[in-house]
C-alpha cells in the first residue's frame, strides 16, 4: 500500500490549543505540511516544506504527530522513517518567518512538541533519521530522537539556539550528552557550530555516512535488516534503551514550559529572532552591560 498526503482511517482528529480542527478530506486527515507513505513495513514521513528548509510551523508538528501515531498503529508498519524534502535541508527547527505563528500558537505549541517527541520515542518500532543537507537547531533535536540516523555526506548538523536567544530544551539539551558526551555537548550547544556529516560519524551523532546518491539505498539497506528482525524484539529493545533517558522527560517539561514563557515575553529572543530576519548579526551587549565583541566580529 502506498499512501501520498494524507493519512489512513485510524488518524483521528485533534484538537488543542494552538488552534483548530485540523482539515479533512472523507473523513482522514489532509496534510499540508508532510507527505506519509506505507509500502511494505516500511512508513516514510517527510517534512514536505523544502522552500523553507524544512522548517517545520505549528501546522508541521501538528501532522508530524499524527503520522507517527498512525505509523506506531499501524501492525503492518516495522520501521519508520522521517526525511526531509528536497536536496537542501533535512530540517532546521521551528520557522520563525511563519507569519501564522501567533502568540497564542507559540505558548502552546511546545504540548504540540511533546506528543510530537513521545510519538518517536513510544511508538515501539525502529525510527531511523535519513539526513541530507541541513539538520539545525529543533531538526538536529529531531535527529537525536530518532533511534539511528543515516546521513548523506552533505549532511550538516548543529544546534542554534544561542544565536536566538533560547536554548535546545526539547530533548537536545537532554539527549545530546548521552549521544555524544558531555564535553562535546557543551560545545556543540554553547559555540553553536555546525559539523560535517564525517565530523558528526566520528562523535557518534550519527550511524553511517554515504554519497548523496547512494543514501536512498543505505537507508533500505537498513530498513531491510530491521524487518528481518522480531517487532517484540525490538519493541522491547527500545523500550529498555529509553529507560535511562525517560527518566529525563520531568526536565524537559519544564524547559519546555520555559521556552514557551521566554519566546513569548523575553527580550533576548526578540532580539535574536529579530536579528535573523533583519539578517544581521544578534547584538547580545545590551544584556551584558555593554561588554563583548562587536556584532558579527
Amino acid at each position: 500500500m502506498r499512501v501520498r498526503g494524507w493519512a489512513g482511517a485510524r488518524i483521528t482528529r485533534h484538537n488543542h490549543p494552538a488552534g483548530g480542527d485540523a482539515q479533512t478530506l472523507g473523513g482522514n486527515v489532509a496534510y499540508e505540511d508532510i507527505l506519509y507513505e506505507v509500502e511494505a513495513g516500511r512508513a516514510t514521513i517527510t517534512i514536505n516544506r523544502p522552500d523553507r528548509l524544512n522548517a517545520f510551523r505549528v501546522q508541521t508538528v501538528r501532522e508530524l504527530a499524527e503520522a507517527f501515531e498512525a505509523a506506531a498503529d499501524d501492525e503492518a508498519v516495522g520501521v519508520i522513517v522521517l526525511t526531509g524534502a528536497g536536496d537542501r535541508a533535512f530540517c532546521v527547527g521551528g520557522d520563525v518567518r511563519d507569519p501564522t505563528r501567533t502568540t497564542a500558537q507559540k505558548r502552546g505549541l511546545h504540548h504540540l512538541h511533546d506528543r510530537l517527541a513521545l510519538g518517536i520515542r513510544n511508538c515501539g518500532k525502529p525510527v531511523i533519521a535519513r539526513v541530507k543537507g541541513y539538520c539545525i537547531g529543533g531538526g538536529n533535536e529531531l535527529n537525536v530522537m530518532c533511534d539511528l540516523t543515516i546521513s548523506g555526506a552533505s549532511g550538516r548538523f548543529g544546534q542554534a539556539g544561542p544565536k536566538i536567544g533560547s536554548a535546545p530544551l526539547w530533548w537536545g539539551c537532554q539527549l545530546l550528552p548521552l549521544t555524544v558526551g558531555e564535553k562535546k555537548a557543551r560545545e556543540i550547544l554553547y559555540l553553536t557550530r555546525q559539523y560535517s556529516a564525517d565530523e558528526a560519524l566520528q562523535m557518534g551523532l550519527v550511524n553511517a555516512v554515504v554519497p548523496d546518491d547512494e543514501l536512498d539505498d543505505e537507508v533500505e539497506r537498513w530498513c531491510t535488516d530491521i524487518l528481518r528482525r522480531s517487532p517484540q524484539g525490538l519493541r522491547f529493545a527500545k523500550i529498555a534503551m529509553n529507560a535511562q533517558s525517560d527518566l529525563l522527560y520531568g526536565q524537559v517539561q519544564h524547559g519546555m514550559e520555559l521556552v514557551a514563557l521566554n519566546h513569548v515575553h523575553g527580550p533576548e529572543p526578540q532580539e535574536g529572532i529579530a536579528s535573523f530576519q533583519d539578517k544581521r548579526p544578534a547584538d547580545w551587549r545590551k544584556f551584558r552591560d555593554g561588554q563583548g565583541p562587536e556584532p558579527g566580529s
